[in-house]
Parts: structure tokens; sequence; C-alpha cells
């Protein structure tokens, strides 16, 4: 088989104007960047089609496929004679060229164009990057040009790109003249309070209302610093005036996609922007979204956050399993996950459960998509099959990655009855007006399994910031390893009352919630061994090496 930029090169693409046209846009609603992807502006209201949301079983390193299935089942929908559109993330160039490869899908099931989509696209990393390091600027020359006293400043640096060697850094050596001498750090971009800020903004007068409330620093009495009395919010809104637009691009089998906003599902919110979300609901009758990782991660964050916040409320959702994942789960190495083994499968069977339950708790209907590999046992398929059945979950296999829109199409099937019985309204883990702890105690029991939660001394103090500032009503966003339902990637399966131990709490007052490091997570992601980047080339003028 062709690898997956070879499929994505030998493509024929709708150009984008007649796309655009196609799925009902003017042409003041539409700015082409070249010939495949454009920038959208259009008036969402009074949406038409129905939201499906996209989620997984538990992680593990060679992925769970939630992009193909995702683009596969939008592709199939349309094969059945439905309007279809998606919206998705955009990669980030630190997984591109670091271990995960790129996020465009796989097989005969991606969004193009490829290489575009996973490198520089249409520069919104780059302004959200740039935009992030402006205010960090701006931040340290009013306090080198005396204009306020800060006992802290809470706003980092952000790099898209892998690099373990920023993740503490110390600012200002060399003398007054180049600053006053910090200990500081850079995070990934996608990891940026402004990747969040794009991503959940309502419009432009949402944006620069969050943007003022931005909380960059801790002044001398204790009070917070916002971005809005530093005076920085017009210079960001100027940089991020375009990286606010979703863009418009489409898959294989000629489906509009709407790829926009990037925040990792284990250190962020996981979902990808409220204005692409909005023009898919808008243009198509069925919106397919994806949120990062599993359940216990993008989807507890897409429930509990991004609806909470818009109103979004989705008529089921696809959970991504496969039987590599469940095999993997039940305690086989990587290398033998392949090979036909029922005692294994079995074994991890009880993370299926964990999700399933999970979703259904949230008052999802759920259809459980397999993700089909050449030589996956039909035994073991139907024991997965009869499982889903005993939980109230719906079930097919697909094959969208060897055979696009058409190895989805039972899926597509499974789902359309799914929202014709009707999910329930949402069921949110938490309540806004609970303490901190309280929120993340009943995440903690409700969605990963565990029992107690315990505080460092540093998430203590982070704590009494937090409500000394007044924000401690906010919803929570919990980072943790996308490898198990806790917070050590080694425990799989579905395990059960363990303590989650809270290391940090950081306010991002301009986002609307709170974010909660757990374990050992990092906001900087480190290179592997051997880099994706080794792989990667431009050879007569072409591409070779993403994936």
């Amino acid at each position: 088989m062709l690898t997956d930029i070879e499929i994505a090169q030998q493509a024929t693409l709708i150009p984008i104007d007649q796309l655009a046209k196609k799925i009902g846009l003017k042409e003041e609603e539409f700015i082409p960047y070249g010939r495949d992807k454009a920038k959208v502006e259009i008036d969402t209201s009074n949406p038409k089609g129905k939201l499906i949301l996209v989620t997984a079983t538990s992680g593990m390193p060679a992925g769970s496929g939630k992009t193909t299935t995702s683009i596969a089942l939008a592709q199939a929908l349309q094969k059945l004679g439905e309007s279809a559109c998606l919206a998705l993330r955009e990669p980030s160039l630190g997984p591109s060229f670091g271990m995960k490869g790129g996020a465009a899908g796989g097989g005969y099931s991606q969004v193009v164009p490829m290489e575009s989509i996973n490198l520089h696209f249409t520069g919104d990393f780059h302004a959200i990057t740039a935009a992030n390091n402006l205010l960090a600027a701006l931040i340290d020359n009013a306090k080198h040009q005396g204009q306020v006293e800060l006992k802290e400043v809470t706003w980092r640096r952000v790099l898209d790109v892998n690099d373990r060697s920023l993740r503490d850094i110390v600012t200002g050596l060399g003398g007054l003249a180049n600053g006053t001498p910090a200990q500081t750090g850079f995070d990934i971009t996608a990891a940026s309070e402004l990747m969040a800020i794009i991503c959940l903004a309502d419009g432009e007068s949402d944006l620069r209302a969050r943007l003022d409330r931005l909380v960059v620093g801790i002044k001398k009495d204790g009070s917070a610093y916002t971005c809005g009395e530093l005076g920085a919010t017009g210079a960001l809104m100027a940089l991020l005036k375009d990286a606010m637009l979703p863009n418009l691009v489409q898959t294989l089998e000629g489906v509009p996609a709407f790829v926009h906003g990037g925040p990792f599902a284990n250190i962020a919110h996981g979902c990808n922007s409220v204005a692409a979300t909005r023009a898919a609901l808008k243009l198509a009758d069925w919106a397919i979204t994806e949120a990062g990782f599993g359940s216990d991660l993008g989807a507890e964050k897409f429930y509990d956050i991004k609806c909470r916040l818009t109103g979004l409320q989705p008529a089921a959702t696809v959970l991504v399993t496969s039987l590599k994942a469940l095999k993997w789960h039940g305690g086989v190495a990587l290398p033998e996950i392949g090979k036909p083994n029922m005692e294994a499968l079995k074994a991890g069977l009880p993370n299926l459960r964990a999700h399933i339950k999970n979703l259904q708790n949230f008052g999802q209907q759920v259809v459980v998509s397999l993700n089909h590999f050449f030589g996956d046992p039909e035994d073991e398929i139907e024991v997965v099959r009869n499982e889903c059945k005993a939980l109230g979950a719906k079930f097919a296999v697909s094959d969208g990655f060897a055979k696009g829109g058409e190895g989805a199409v039972d899926v597509a099937k499974e789902l359309i009855e799914a929202v014709k019985e009707g999910s329930q309204p949402l069921q949110f883990s938490y309540n806004l007006d609970q303490t901190v702890l309280e929120k993340i105690q009943e995440v903690n029991t409700k969605v990963y399994g565990g029992k107690d939660v315990e505080f460092s001394p540093a998430a203590q103090k982070d704590l009494a910031k937090i409500d000394a500032l007044g924000f401690s009503k906010l919803p929570i966003c919990i980072a943790k390893t996308p490898f198990s339902l806790s917070h050590e990637p080694g425990w799989k399966g579905a395990p059960k009352d363990f303590t989650l131990p809270v290391q940090r709490l950081i306010l991002n007052a301009g986002a609307g919630f709170i974010v909660v490091t757990t374990g050992a997570i990092m906001r900087m992601p480190g290179l592997p061994k051997k880099p994706a980047a080794y792989s990667i080339d431009v050879v007569n003028g072409k591409f070779v090496g993403l994936s």
C-alpha cells in the first residue's frame, strides 16, 4: 500500500473556490490561501447540523486512529447521501517532527493538502506563538521600565517545537541593560493559554474580553496583573485577527473540513475551535468533530468545558478502539499487539467498558468503531461486538484507512440509528459552584476510577492564590497521561481506587478554566531517541517522510 503522503500527493483536489461555493459560501465569506485552502468568516447563527463527537479508548504509543475514523465517517455519510462537514484540530510541529507524526488522518481517510496542514498551514500556530511571546516581552519591558512591580510573573513563553532544554530557564542575564534575571521557561504552543482562547472565543468581542482578563502576574499587593492593565490587548488582537478565522480544506473524497486550533488534550482542553464547530454545524446536516486522546481526557473536557461554556449539545459520541489497543491494555508488549491473543483481548476489555460507561454517564448514545487491521481474527472481533451489545452501545467495524468512506459505511449507519434513538441532555461531571478540590475529586472518581486526591505543597499554594483572586468557580482542565485512565502511564486496563497526585494549579482566566497538572505531566515535550524529523525531507520538489 502507498504511504499516507504518497496517497495524498496523488489526490485531485476540488479548487478551494469551487468547494466553498459548493457548500454555500459567498465570495465575501471566504479568503483563499492559494488553490487548496481558505479562511472563512460567516454568520453561524441558526445551525442546521447534528454534532457528533469522536473519541477513543485509552491511548497507546501506536495511536488510536480517531482522526482517520472521523474523516472516514464523514466520507461514509456523504456516500449515504448525507451532507457532512468535519471540524478538526490543526497539527502541531512538535509531534510532526517528534514521535507521534502528523494529524491529518491516514490512508484513504485524510484531509488535504496533507503536507501544508502538517507544516505551516495558514500560519495560525505561528501567530499564536508570536502573540504569546510578544506578551512575555511586554511584561518584562514593563518591569524593566519601572512601570509595574510584580511579586510574580505567571506568563511563560512558548515554541511549537519539542525542546526539553527550555522547560526551565533563566532569562535576563548579562547585566541591567538586558533585564532582570528571572527563572521561567517555555511551554509548547499547543499549551499556550492563547491557543485555548482562540479555540473558545465566540467572535471578536469575546476574544478581546478574554485577552483583557488574562492574568499574567501577581502584583505586590497580591492582586492580579492582567493583559488589559498592561495595555497589550490591542497588539494581541492585531496578531490574532486572521488566526481567529477557521481554515477550510477537504478530505480525499471532497468532504469539506474545517481544521482550526490545536490544543493537546493531555495538557490543554484538546478540542478544535468553537468557530470551526459552529461553521460545520451551519453548513452541513452532520458536523463531525474530534477531541484528543481518550474519553477521559478529550471527551471529558469537550463536555465539561467546551459544551458547558458554549451550549453545544452532541447528538451522539463515537468511541474508537481496536483489537491492538485492547490487547495493549491487556498487558501485551507493543511488538506483539497485532498477533491473535484472546486472553489478552479479554484482559483489556475493562478499559473499553470504562470508556463506554463514562460516555453513557454523560448522557451519550455510544457507537463503538473498531479500527480494522489485516489479520484481525473474526472471533476476537465478535467478542468486542458482544461486549458492546451487553453494555448498550452500538458497534461496527471500520476499514476507513484502507477503503476511505466505503470502509466506514457500517459505522455511519449505526450512528444514524443512535441519533434517531437520541442522547440525553449532557450530564456534567461537576457543578461550577463546587470547590476546586471537589471538582477534581468528581472527575477523578466518576471518570478516572480513582478514590482520593492529594495536593502537593505547591498546589496548595496555587489553590490559595486562585481562591484569593476569586477564580475558584471556573471549570477545571486536568493535565495527565493519555496512556492510562489514571495518572500513571504504566497502569493499564481500568485501575481503581488510586490517589490522584496534583502537582500544580495554573490559572487560565482568559480561557476560563484552571489547568490541573497531575503525575509527571510536562507542558513542553521532549524529542524521542529517533525524532521523525530525521525522516522528513524534500526530494525533487516533493515532501517525503511526513506521516
